[in-house]
């Protein structure tokens, strides 16, 4: 005869049921985990008086994506530093931030993987810089509105006045990719009583071009309406949007603009104006403000040909000055890799650097 022990049997089924939900419950505390240690994302709309009257007629009112750390919701007593992060050409804060669907960086997972990590906690902002002719070069001029004062004044006035922030100079950062580590130059080199720690990551648009290809200026010269500029092709984009930035003319509609090769022939004060917003020829200007930031670092892929040789420029002048500061050419081309130089370096940077 067989016997069966009941207690045997019932100590049987819980192991079964246990091993059932095990999986069930992992990932559900994974996910719960998961979400605790991830920071909060919001996109709010600033009024950039800087950008009012603007001669293209682009919105003063901008979209602003803003990325709150882990423990901002919970330790509501505490106040954190701030980190601008500017966006490339063509591109936009929402890309960034996941909005539109897949991209070649994801600020909110960076972010959080950096925090994951050991940086420490802060807030990142970046400003929607999408303009009518698809990027601000985050310059002052009459036709796109005075993109410097936007972010060094009115968006950090803001953010200062609406979130827990370190309302400091320590305690703020600027950086930026493409067009937007252009930016973190320009605007880092006019503002160091605003920021403490700059960094560029391929910075676009750094040395100077003399000669201008009289061919391409003349496809740009052809593109008049906004349709027209939407179907034109990325260089046409890129000249029109540096003209609106450096050679404004508000008397010469319809894109309020002077063009450094006009009707097939030079036009040397054009190219002059455009060589004077050249970071390698601006920065032997600026080195005082240079000097007055506590960390200074610059980067770019070596497979990013138009850059990278560049960046190589600006780090030996700024060697030559005595102006201590990070370099690095990584393996890697224009937008390969970003998520990770977010993760690994940049707010790893600015969580040494900042004021906590």
């Amino acid at each position: 005869m067989l016997f069966h022990n009941n207690n045997e049997g019932k100590t049987a089924m819980k192991t079964r049921i246990y091993l059932l939900l095990f999986p069930l419950m992992s990932l559900f505390l994974t996910h719960v985990l998961a979400q605790e240690q991830a920071g909060h994302y919001e996109r709010i709309t600033i009024h950039g008086k800087s950008l009012e009257a603007n001669l293209d007629g682009d919105p003063a009112d901008r979209d602003v994506s803003v990325y709150l750390p882990p423990g901002y919701a919970q330790n509501t007593g505490q106040r954190y530093p701030v980190l601008y992060l500017l966006h490339g050409f063509t591109d936009s804060d929402d890309r960034w931030f996941g909005l539109l669907g897949q991209h070649f960086v994801h600020v909110p997972s960076a972010v959080d993987a950096a925090f994951a990590g050991g940086a420490r906690e802060l807030i990142v902002v970046m400003p929607n810089a999408f303009t009518k002719f698809q990027g601000s070069m985050y310059s002052n001029s009459v036709a796109i509105g005075d993109w410097e004062a936007f972010v060094a004044e009115d968006l950090v006035e803001y953010i200062d006045s609406h979130y827990r922030t370190l309302a400091v100079r320590d305690s703020r950062g600027l950086a930026g990719h493409s067009m937007g580590g252009y930016g973190a130059l320009r605007i880092g080199m006019k503002y160091p009583q605003v920021f403490s720690s700059l960094y560029s990551m391929s910075p676009c648009c750094m040395a100077a071009n003399l000669s201008p290809d009289a061919g391409s200026m003349a496809e740009v010269e052809k593109v008049v309406t906004p349709e027209e500029i939407q179907q034109a092709g990325f260089g046409v984009k890129a000249m029109l949007a540096s003209a609106a930035a450096w050679s404004p003319n508000p008397k010469n509609p319809p894109h309020f603009i002077d063009l450094p090769v006009a009707e097939g022939k030079p036009r040397p004060e054009v190219i002059a104006i455009w060589a004077a917003n050249a970071p390698l020829a601006m920065v032997h200007q600026y080195i005082p403000a240079l000097r007055q930031y506590r960390a200074i670092a610059i980067d770019a892929g070596d497979k990013d040909a138009g850059i990278a040789p560049t960046v190589v420029s600006l780090d030996a002048i700024l060697s030559g000055y005595g102006i201590n500061h990070d370099f690095e050419i990584y393996e890697g081309d224009h937008v390969s890799r970003i998520d990770e130089r977010l993760e690994q370096k940049v707010l790893p940077f600015f969580s040494e650097h900042l004021d906590f």
